[in-house]
C-alpha cells in the first residue's frame, strides 16, 4: 500500500476514535431518550453528541449541542443536523409534549463530558460538581492542571481557586463520578477562541485582518492583505468554519422558519408551540 493511501486511512481511523469516545456524563429522564436517538445519527453524519437539555422557559425547548470532531461547527452544519434528527425525533416521540428543536454549538463555556474535553481545556477554568462529596465538598472550581489516566479511570488533576484556609490547593476528581463540569469564561479563553477562528476564517477564504484589532497575542497573525479586500464593490465573503462557540451575529429570524440564530437553528416540532407576540414581522422589523 502507498503512503498516501496508508495515510489517508490513519487519519479516517483517528477521527471514527474521537467519534466513539464515550461521554462520561451523561443525560437523565426524557433528555436521555433523546440522546439515546441522536446519538448514533450524529455518529453516521461525523459529528459528536456533546450534551442535551430540556428547558420548559418559552415553552418546551430541546436543545442539542454537537460539534465535530475538532470542535467546530458551522451554520451549514446545524442545517444538516436538523434535517436528519428532526424525522427520527417525530416518529420515535421521546417528548410528549409540543416543543421546538433547537441544534447549536457548546459555546465558549462549554460542558466538558468527554476526557478529550478535559484535555483540550488544560491551564483554563472550570467549574466541576460531582455527584459524592469529596473531602466534605461537590462543588470545585479552578485550573485544569493535568488529566490522568483514560477511559472511565480518567482523573481530573484542579489547581483550585476556591480552596479555603486549610483546604488543599490541588484535588484529584475522578470523570466519572463528575455530575457536572463547564469552562468558566475568562479573557484567556475568549483571546483563544478568537485566534482559532482567526485562523478558521484565513483557512477558509483568506480573510483581512484588522491591525486596530491586533493585541499582544496576535502577534503570530498575518498583517491585512493589499487591495479593496472587504470594501470592494460585489466582494463575496466566504462561509467561515467556526470552533465550538465562536457566534457570528445574525439576525433573529422567526422561529416558523429553519433559520440558523448564531450557530443555532430552532425548529417548532409542533403546531402551536411559537409564543405569541414574538419573532418577525413580514415586513423584517422586530416585535416587542
Amino acid at each position: 500500500m502507498d503512503r498516501p493511501n496508508l495515510d489517508y486511512e490513519n487519519r479516517a481511523m483517528q477521527v471514527q476514535g474521537t467519534l466513539d469516545e464515550p461521554r462520561l456524563i451523561e443525560e437523565t429522564g426524557a433528555a436521555a431518550r433523546v440522546a439515546h436517538l441522536a446519538q448514533p445519527v450524529l455518529a453516521g453524519l461525523g459529528y459528536r453528541l456533546v450534551r442535551v437539555k430540556l428547558s420548559a422557559q418559552a415553552g418546551m425547548t430541546v436543545q442539542i449541542m454537537v460539534e465535530r470532531p475538532d470542535g467546530s461547527l458551522s451554520i451549514d452544519d446545524c442545517e444538516v443536523v436538523s434535517a436528519a434528527l428532526s424525522p427520527v425525533l417525530d416518529v420515535e416521540d421521546p417528548v410528549k409534549t409540543a416543543y421546538r428543536l433547537e441544534i447549536s454549538s457548546p459555546g465558549i463555556d462549554r460542558p466538558l463530558v468527554r476526557v478529550s474535553d478535559f484535555r483540550r481545556a488544560l491551564a483554563h477554568e472550570a467549574r466541576i460538581e460531582m455527584n459524592t462529596g469529596i473531602g466534605g465538598r461537590k462543588r470545585f472550581r479552578g485550573l485544569i492542571d493535568a488529566v490522568e489516566g483514560d477511559g472511565i479511570n480518567a482523573v481530573v488533576i484542579l489547581d483550585r481557586s476556591d480552596a479555603k484556609p486549610g483546604e488543599a490547593e490541588k484535588v484529584e476528581l475522578p470523570l466519572l463520578d463528575i455530575a457536572e463540569a463547564r469552562l468558566v469564561l475568562t479573557e484567556a479563553l475568549i483571546r483563544q477562541s478568537l485566534r482559532a477562528a482567526k485562523a478558521a476564517q484565513d483557512q477558509a477564504g483568506g480573510f483581512e485582518t484588522d491591525p486596530s484589532e491586533a493585541t499582544a497575542d496576535d502577534a503570530s497573525i498575518p498583517g491585512p492583505r493589499r487591495g479593496p479586500g472587504r470594501f470592494a464593490r460585489g466582494a463575496l465573503k466566504a462561509k467561515p468554519m467556526l470552533p465550538a462557540g465562536v457566534m457570528p451575529n445574525l439576525k433573529r429570524a422567526s422561529t416558523k422558519r429553519a433559520n440558523p440564530v448564531k450557530n443555532q437553528l430552532r425548529v417548532p416540532r409542533r403546531p402551536g408551540v411559537t409564543p405569541p407576540g414574538t419573532g418577525d414581522r413580514e415586513d423584517g422589523s422586530q416585535r416587542q
